[in-house]
């Protein structure tokens, strides 16, 4: 009669006679563990409640250091420490407070908007910008400007917000699922979008101008489409957008953790586009997108009679040109440009390598 090797025969409790006995349900029961060569046996007492809440832990603290590396000091870039509920919501921001480990500066919400401004908590000091970016601080610019200014953007070629948009997720097809930036956001016509689209985990609105968050959030709470329900109740928390105050050339974000980042008709308002393209850069992940539209001083196609008057009579606003704008993104380390022109109007893309 054959005569099963050692290893396959069955294990005998005299085998261990150092353990005690312990019950089926005891959560000090033994579990072992064999390794591919055979007579080789690992014995290890371990709690599975225990394991369990560590693993809970370990999972609770991945998602805090994903909430908390997202914004950053624009002091130094540093990833800033978060206090208080974590989530990318008008609510959870408002009731978190940031502070920089580096250089030791806090951050809190203002209002409705997180402020994220090298200035943000100065009291006798107030930094004045070009008069085409104080323009939109105004309180009445910011509440014309989904009320007749915008809509004006037409005469020069723009073909309408909701053509405008579904050009922009065209270009952000490789994005979908990431976090999303709109920087110079204005009063919100797409950052609002955006976060209906349902395509993005997450969307920041940001812009430099007080007055425009402001009016970007009186559009959220007059937005059912965008308020958040639990337990069937309604509780009027947008679910996956937050406002942010910050610099366009000074973004308040870690380097590589962004996805997607847009700027609608903002370039030509911009103090810097080479230095605000350079930022946009920065902050994008490998692979991450960037979408911008803007008017042009003059097209391909525009008479060369015409050019000089059209650049005296722009130059108060950073109009580029269609070769100005590919060179800046492409010095900025970014490939794959792409445009679409339609008269003055451009709507552009390019990606992180």
């Amino acid at each position: 009669m054959a005569i099963a090797p050692p290893y396959l025969r069955p294990l005998h409790k005299s085998l261990f006679p150092k353990y005690p006995s312990f019950s089926h349900d005891s959560p000090f029961r033994p579990s072992l563990h064999f390794s591919s060569r055979p007579f080789r046996l690992t014995v290890r007492a371990s709690s599975a409640v225990a394991l369990e809440q560590d693993l809970r832990t370990q999972a609770t603290q991945q998602n805090q250091t994903v909430e908390t590396e997202l914004f950053s000091c624009p002091v130094c870039y540093e990833p800033l420490i978060r206090k208080g509920p974590p989530g990318l919501n008008l609510d959870a921001i408002y009731r978190s407070g940031f502070k920089c480990k580096k250089c030791n500066k806090s951050y809190s919400s203002k209002d409705v908007f997180l402020d994220l401004t090298v200035t943000a908590g100065l009291r006798n000091y107030t930094e004045v910008k070009p008069v085409r970016t104080e323009l939109f601080r105004s309180p009445l610019v910011s509440f014309l400007y989904e009320r007749g200014w915008r809509q004006n953007f037409n005469l020069s070629g723009f073909p309408g917000a909701d053509e405008e948009f579904r050009m922009a997720q065209e270009y952000f097809k490789p994005a979908e699922g990431g976090t999303l930036v709109d920087v110079s956001c204005g009063s919100g016509l797409f950052s609002r979008k955006f976060a209906k689209s349902g395509t993005y985990s997450g969307v920041i609105a940001l812009d430099f101008s007080e007055n425009m968050l402001r009016q970007c959030n009186d559009f959220i709470k007059q937005d059912a489409s965008l308020l958040a329900r639990a337990d069937q109740y309604f509780i009027g928390i947008c679910s996956n957008i937050a406002l942010v105050r910050a610099d366009v050339s000074r973004l308040p974000f870690s380097s590589g953790s962004i996805d997607a980042v847009h700027a609608g008709a903002a370039l030509h308002c911009w103090p810097s586009p080479s230095n605000a393209i350079a930022e946009i850069s920065r902050i994008l992940r490998t692979g991450g997108v960037f979408v911008g539209s803007t008017f042009l001083r003059y097209t391909s196609s525009t008479p060369w009679i015409i050019r000089p008057f059209r650049e005296r009579v722009m130059q108060s606003y950073n109009y580029l040109t269609e070769e100005e704008i590919e060179e800046v993104c492409t010095n900025s380390g970014l490939t794959n440009f792409s445009k679409k022109v339609q008269r003055s109007f451009i709507m552009f893309s390019a990606q992180k390598p």
